[in-house]
This record gives C-alpha cells, sequence and structure tokens, in this order.
C-alpha cells in the first residue's frame, strides 16, 4: 500500500529543538513577544467534524469498496492481463485503486490532523486508534492487488501498459515490481500487515505516549521534554545546564522502558527483513526511498570525512565565542554570546518568505501563499499540541496542512520557511494522482531545504554585520545538525541493529553506542558530559521510521549542488526546478537531477553541497577575524 498515514515517513521534522510555549518556564524563558495573529487550520475542508456524518458516510463506503473491488478482482488479474483488452481492463482496475487509496488517504488524514493537533485529548485519541484499525481492517480486503500484479509475466504486464489508460500509470508499475523480489505469500503478507495494529504499531503508540507523559523537573517546574528542550537554547547557561541535567534524570528513569521498546523493534524489523530477504539492515529503507545502497554508502563516506572542515572546526569556533576550550553538550545549540536576536512577528515571517519565494518564482510564492489565505497552517504553540513542525499533503483530491510551533525566533521563520516548501511540493506534485504524488523521502525534503535556503538568503541580505553573524551561525547549526547529525544518527542505528542481531541490548549498551557515534560526529570541540548517553531515548525517528534520518543529509547536500547551480545560472533553472517538484514520484533520482548534470552517483556530487557548509565556516571564521 502507498497510502501515507500520519506519523509515517516524511511527517515530521525533527532536525531542530522544538520551540515551546513560554507558561510555567522559568523567569528568563519567559518573555512573549507579540507575534501577531497566529492562524489555525481549518481541518472542515475535509469533514466538518468528527461525528459529521460525511465522515461516517466516507468510511463506510471506503469499507464497501474495498470489499467490493477484491470480489471483483482477487485472483483474476492475470486473466485480465491475458485478455485483448488487457490495457483497458488492468487500467480501470488500477484507477479503483487509485480511488480507494485516495478516499481512505483522506480519513486518516483527517483523523491524524486531529489527533495531532492535541495528543492529550482522550477523545481525539479514540478517534485517531480507531480510525488506524479501521482502515487497517479496510486494507487487508485489497492487499492483494500489488502483490498479484507482481505475480503477472513481465512481457504481458508491459506490453498492456504500452496502450492508455494503463500507460498512465507505467511509473506506478515500475515502481511497485521493484518490491517483488522481496514479496511473500498473500496470506503472509495480510498476517504481517493486521499484526501492525497490536505489534509495530503498539510499540510506536507506547513510545509516544511514554514521552508525552514524563515530566523533567527543572527550575521547580514539571515540564513536558518539548519545554525542556526549549531551555537548551536559553541564553543563560546556568538554565541550560540545569535543563540538560533534568532532561538526562528523567530519561535516565525511564531508559528501561525505552530500550525494551528499541530492542523489541529493532527485532521486529530484524524479523521482517530476514522473511523478505533484504541482505543489508538498511535494504528496506534504500528500497522505500527508490536510492541505491551504494549512493547512500557515498554520501555517509563524505560526510565522516567532512567531521574535521565541518563539525569539528566549527564548534571549536563556537568554544571560542563563548570562552572555553570546549562547549559543553547543553551549549551546542545555545544562542551566540551578545548575539543580535530579534522576534519576528507572523506577518513579517509570511511577508519574508513569500518575498524571498517570490524574487525566486511567482508561482512558487502564488502557492505558497493559498497556505497563508485559505488557512491550510496551524501555528499557535498550545498544550497537547504535536512538537516540531510538520508538513502532510493528504491525498490530492485535498490539499497539503502545515504545522508548526511559532515562537517568533529566526528559526521559527526558517522551520515555516522549509515546511511551505514541502507544501508547494506537494501541490504541485498531486495531479500525478494518489499513487505517484508522493515522492521518495530522498527528494521529497528538495524543497523544504531549498524554500529554507531561499528565506535564508534574503534574511541574510536584510542584516547588518553583527546580526549577519547571528544569521549565518544559526544556518551553519541547521545544516549540521541537518547533515552531520543525522548521518550520526544512522550510524547509530545501523551499529544498533546490527548489535540487537547478536541478541537483546541493555540500555548501557545502547548508551555506549550512542556515545561512541556522537563524540566521533562533534569533535573535541564539544564536551558530552554525565548525561547526555541517554538522549537517544527521545528521537522518535529511531521508532517510528528506522533509517529515515539520511534523507535529511541527502537533501542538504542535493540543495546545496542545486542551489550552486542556481547562482552560477539561473537561465532555465526555474522551469527545470518546478519540473524536478511536479514529477512527484514518476521518476528516479537520476533522472530528475540530469538537467541540472549532476548525479547522485558521483563521489563528487557530494562535495558540491558539503563545500558550501564549509564555505559559511569560512566566513564566520573571517568575521570573528574583523
Amino acid at each position: 500500500m502507498h497510502l501515507l498515514l500520519i506519523g509515517s515517513d516524511s511527517m515530521h521534522d525533527n532536525r531542530h529543538p522544538t520551540p515551546l510555549a513560554a507558561a510555567n518556564l522559568p523567569a528568563s524563558a519567559q518573555s512573549q513577544p507579540d507575534l501577531g495573529s497566529l492562524p489555525q487550520w481549518r481541518l472542515s475542508d475535509l469533514y466538518p467534524s468528527m461525528d459529521s456524518p460525511a465522515y461516517a458516510n466516507d468510511l463506510s463506503q471506503a469499507l464497501a469498496e474495498c470489499k467490493a473491488f477484491a470480489d471483483n478482482y482477487r485472483g483474476r488479474l492475470e486473466e485480465l492481463a491475458k485478455g485483448p483488452n488487457a490495457s483497458q481492463s488492468l487500467g480501470e482496475a488500477v484507477r479503483r485503486y487509485e480511488a480507494i487509496e485516495d478516499r481512505l488517504g483522506k480519513i486518516i488524514s483527517y483523523a491524524g490532523l486531529i489527533y495531532f493537533a492535541d495528543t492529550s485529548n482522550p477523545a481525539h485519541m479514540k478517534f485517531y486508534g480507531d480510525a488506524q484499525e479501521k482502515i487497517t481492517d479496510a486494507t487487508s480486503d485489497i492487499l492483494f492487488f500489488t502483490l498479484e500484479l507482481n505475480r503477472i509475466d513481465d512481457q504481458l504486464l508491459d506490453k498492456a501498459a504500452e496502450q492508455s489508460p494503463l500507460s498512465h500509470y507505467r511509473p506506478w508499475l515500475e515502481d511497485i515490481r521493484r518490491e517483488k523480489p522481496y514479496q511473500l505469500d498473500d496470506k503472509i503478507e495480510q498476517l504481517f500487515h493486521e499484526k501492525a495494529v497490536t505489534g509495530r504499531n503498539a510499540w510506536n503508540r507506547l513510545f509516544d505516549e511514554t514521552l508525552a507523559g514524563l515530566r523533567f523537573h527543572i527550575k521547580g517546574q514539571d515540564l513536558s521534554i518539548t519545554q525542556a528542550q526549549n531551555l537548551m537554547q536559553d541564553p543563560d547557561e546556568a538554565i541550560r545546564k540545569e535543563a540538560s541535567i533534568g532532561i538526562a534524570k528523567t530519561l535516565g528513569d525511564n531508559l528501561r522502558t525505552f530500550a525494551l521498546i528499541t530492542n523489541t523493534l529493532a527485532k521486529d524489523k530484524e524479523i521482517s527483513d530476514r522473511w523478505r530477504g533484504f541482505e543489508d539492515i538498511a535494504d528496506s529503507r534504500h528500497l522505500a526511498n527508490r536510492v541505491e545502497r551504494e549512493v547512500v554508502d557515498a554520501m555517509v563516506s563524505a560526510v565522516e570525512g567532512a567531521h574535521p572542515r565541518l563539525s569539528h572546526r566549527y564548534y571549536k569556533l563556537k568554544a571560542k565565542w563563548f570562552g572555553k576550550d570546549q562547549l559543553d553538550h547543553w551549549d551546542r545549540n545555545a544562542p551566540l554570546p551578545n548575539a543580535a536576536n530579534r522576534d519576528y512577528r507572523w506577518e513579517e515571517a509570511r511577508d519574508i518568505i513569500l518575498n524571498a519565494y517570490s524574487d525566486f518564482s511567482p508561482k512558487m510564492s502564488a502557492i505558497a501563499k493559498r497556505f497563508f489565505d485559505e488557512s491550510w497552517i496551524d501555528a499557535p504553540v498550545r498544550a497537547g499540541k504535536q512538537s516540531g513542525a510538520f508538513a502532510h499533503p493528504t491525498v490530492p483530491s485535498a490539499h497539503p496542512y502545515v504545522l508548526v510551533n511559532y515562537m517568533g525566533k529566526p528559526r521559527d521563520v526558517m522551520t515555516l520557511a522549509h515546511e511551505l516548501g514541502h507544501g508547494v511540493h506537494q501541490v504541485l506534485a498531486g495531479p500525478n494522482g494518489a499513487l505517484m504524488a508522493p515522492t521518495p523521502l530522498t527528494l521529497a525534503e528538495t524543497a523544504s531545504v531549498f524554500g529554507e535556503m531561499l528565506t535564508f538568503r534574503a534574511l541574510l541580505r536584510q542584516s547588518g554585520p553583527e546580526q549577519r553573524r547571528t544569521i549565518l551561525a544559526q544556518k551553519v547549526e541547521d545544516m549540521l545538525n541537518t547533515v552531520v547529525r543525522q548521518i550520526a544518527f544512522y550510524s547509530f542505528e545501523r551499529k544498533l541493529h546490527t548489535q540487537r542481531r547478536s541478541g537483546e541490548l541493555t540500555a548501557e549498551q545502547i548508551c555506549e553506542t550512542w556515545m561512541s557515534v556522537q563524540a566521533s560526529s562533534l569533535g573535541p570541540g564539544v564536551r558530552l558530559g554525565p548525561g547526555y548517553e541517554t538522549y537517544w531515548s527521545y528521537i522518535p525517528h529511531f521508532i517510528h521510521s528506522p533509517f529515515y534520518v539520511y534523507a535529511y543529509a541527502f537533501g542538504d547536500c542535493l540543495v546545496n549542488s542545486l542551489y550552486g547551480r542556481y547562482e552560477k545560472s539561473a537561465d532555465g533553472f526555474v522551469e527545470k526546478y518546478f519540473a524536478l517538484l511536479s514529477a512527484g514520484g514518476t521518476k528516479h533520482h537520476s533522472q530528475l537531477l540530469a538537467p541540472f548534470g549532476l548525479d547522485a552517483r558521483d563521489p563528487g556530487f557530494w562535495q558540491i553541497g558539503l563545500n558550501m557548509i564549509s564555505g559559511m565556516i569560512d566566513e564566520l571564521e573571517t568575521i570573528d577575524q574583523i
């Protein structure tokens, strides 16, 4: 199934610490600037309410359609492929399947967005949980379809796909064909599918609800994980240190639970990989991303080889700014001493982003403007709301939604630009339909990071010398978090999953693995003190989508290379860029990058992106010498 469920891949952006509401925070963190009128999204574009007849009717109809589809087509696809009107018959079957996926996607999207707007509401939790179960039941009836398509003789299917209407779906057919070597007997596939509700999905939910329920005792207050993380960016080092200690204490008290969840899910993945015949522990992710293992290996090697000139050099420079030989780990994302920071009202952030987008392309700005004008954004920070930020495409028959937790900081402006980039991409890819609009993770970050880069350049142009250093340093830190840190996460996962194959891991063993990878990536400029060894336990990507994290680095390096091409020759770039976004999931990354003269299989490709980060650090060193 290609149905995108809320909380799954490419939904949540956790590269940066989450901005939090100031309520119940220490005094230095309580200033709440006037941010203007922050919008809340209008989910009635999907359904009027949770108890609306429209929602109930769609759910009932979807269940009936799935059963009818199975009655019509199960066991008949090969017969249709051999018939005189194979293209017409199979084309109609795929069209019906796509319509079902669109309806199911709309239902689960609505339930998920309701839930993530307030995860503390029991009614929302039940609504989302019930929707997941019903969708799982429904999709069990149509699970056979892609499996049976893949059992059709290649020559028969290729011949049918030469003519309309099946030819329209050729990219999707080629896509699912790549999964053919790893698919199992229908009954086993159905068992895997149905057991996910009480298996992997249940452990995912346990992680989410455990983490959401934790309280971190800091400055006499009991704070949530996101409130505690926010204090790690406080200008006062004493508060950052106390926050770090408080986070480590609570995480440490709960390590047994997090270790059990991690061990169970790693074993669950190993069982699935073994049954399907995947050779490498990350091969299933590479397949989902439609990227070759050697491409990812080349990227990882390039990033790790660049540690000395990137993260090691920058954190040494930042330690100097703090008057230290080494940064303590609670200083890594701290604002610079005497930083020229300012807050941005919502309307100002909107104008900065839309103007930056417009300078690149009025069409891009016009699409982004719809998110503001038509209430497709949920911006306020409030109790129970999902932390972080995401852009969710919902389904092509509807429109995307963006969630942010806006606090007016420069990073919040950049996060908004990032998620709107996703939104623009999703709007442009939508006409490909529910089966071919979804983009592999390796390309899904392209428009978001590009939008962020356009906004960063706009902010930089408007800045004076002192603010320029602040904005430039924040961008470097964000890029290090996106590239170096995410590849370190990937390396940690590889080690953890490899070790798990030899037996269950203790919490202490997982902590040791975490510390070894972190020390290597951050370098001698950062002192990893007691307590930091627990920080692996709160990172949701390890739980929800194993090996997801390298897609961030792929996207950042890809965009750096694209932006370099844009700076050298803007002629014709916009048209080629929009063609890339509009392709959705219909083309391989090699096809999409070829018009720009880029090839991710070339080891030199990754150096282009890494050199851009290095160049920004060069500029910071120059500013430091003035």
